[in-house]
C-alpha cells in the first residue's frame, strides 16, 4: 500500500509501522515537494530516500496549476487557517527547468525511484519528463491526468508511449466528484493510455468521501460493468502499480547507501 500526506513526508511513519507490524502489509510512501517541505527541496528528498522513500511527488497542493484552479474554501479546505501558498512550478520564466528540479531528478535516478508529476499542468510535464528520462529516470507517473492536469486523450496516449503510467483516481467516480464523471469517461481514460499503463488509485479517505476500500470496490464494479476482464482489472488495480514501484523485481528501488540508512529511534 502506498500512502501520502500532501503536507509532509510520511516515510518515518511507514518505517515505524513496519517495525510494529512486520511482514503484514508492505507500506510505501514518498516525499511531496510542497511549501511545507521547502518546495522542490533536494534536502527533503535526500532525507526521504535515506528513510526508504520510493517516490517523489512534484508540487501538488502548492503547484501553481493547482492554486489557479482551486481555493482552500472550495477544494479540500484545511481545518485551521494557513499561510497563503507560494505558487510552485518546475520551470522558470523562460520555460526552462529550474536547477533544483534537475538536482531532484538526479536523486530520483540515483535511487531508481518513481517521479510523480503531482498537480503540474501537462505543459510542465512534457519538459519535466523529457529531462527526467535524459537524466536516467525510468519510473514516471501522472496522477489523475484528466482532473486538474489538463491531459487530452492524445496526451495520455503520448505519455504512455513515453513509458509513463497514468493513475486515475477512484474519487473522481466514487467520491464527491462522482456525479461529474461517467462510466464512459473511465473507459475513455483507460483506452487512451492502454491497460498496461493504467493504474487505478483511490485518492480517498478525506472527510466526506468514501474510504479507499469502498471507492476501489465501486470502481472495480464499474470496470466489470464496462466488460473489462479479470486479468485487466487485477493489472489496473494492483499489478501495474507493483511493476511501476519495482515490486516485481528481485531488488527494486534500492537505496544505494543502504548501510547508512536512517531509521527513526
Amino acid at each position: 500500500i502506498l500512502f501520502k500526506d500532501h503536507y509532509y513526508s510520511v516515510t518515518p511513519v511507514a518505517a515505524l509501522l513496519d517495525e510494529i507490524m512486520p511482514g503484514k502489509v508492505q507500506l510505501l510512501t514518498g516525499v511531496p515537494c510542497n511549501n511545507t517541505t521547502g518546495g522542490i527541496n533536494p534536502y527533503a528528498v535526500e532525507h526521504g530516500f535515506k528513510l526508504g522513500a520510493r517516490l517523489v511527488w512534484m508540487p501538488t497542493f502548492s503547484a501553481a496549476n493547482h492554486i489557479r484552479h482551486s481555493h482552500r474554501k472550495q477544494f479540500l479546505p484545511t481545518k485551521e487557517k494557513m499561510l497563503d501558498p507560494t505558487m510552485l512550478t518546475v520551470v522558470d520564466d523562460r520555460g526552462k527547468l529550474k536547477d533544483e528540479v534537475k538536482q531532484v531528478l538526479d536523486q530520483i535516478a540515483e535511487y531508481d525511484a518513481v517521479l510523480s508529476a503531482g498537480h503540474l499542468h501537462i505543459s510542465e510535464i512534457w519538459p519535466l519528463f523529457t529531462e527526467a528520462q535524459a537524466r536516467g529516470v525510468t519510473r514516471l507517473l501522472v496522477n489523475h491526468p484528466t482532473f486538474l492536469i489538463g491531459c487530452t486523450p492524445p496526451d495520455m496516449a503520448e505519455l504512455a508511449k513515453m513509458g509513463a503510467y497514468l493513475e486515475h483516481s477512484c474519487c473522481m467516480w466514487a467520491g464527491v466528484q462522482g456525479k461529474n464523471y461517467s462510466h464512459d469517461s473511465l473507459k475513455m481514460c483507460i483506452e487512451a493510455g492502454g491497460v498496461p499503463n493504467t493504474i487505478i488509485g483511490s485518492d480517498l479517505g478525506q472527510v466526506g468521501n468514501p474510504t479507499p476500500v469502498e471507492g476501489l470496490r465501486y470502481v472495480i464494479q464499474m470496470l466489470i460493468d464496462l466488460a473489462f476482464g479479470d486479468d485487466d482489472i487485477r493489472a489496473m488495480i494492483g499489478g501495474n502499480a507493483a511493476r511501476l514501484m519495482g515490486l516485481d523485481e528481485p531488488q527494486a528501488a534500492a537505496d544505494p547507501a543502504d548501510a547508512q540508512r536512517v531509521v527513526p529511534a
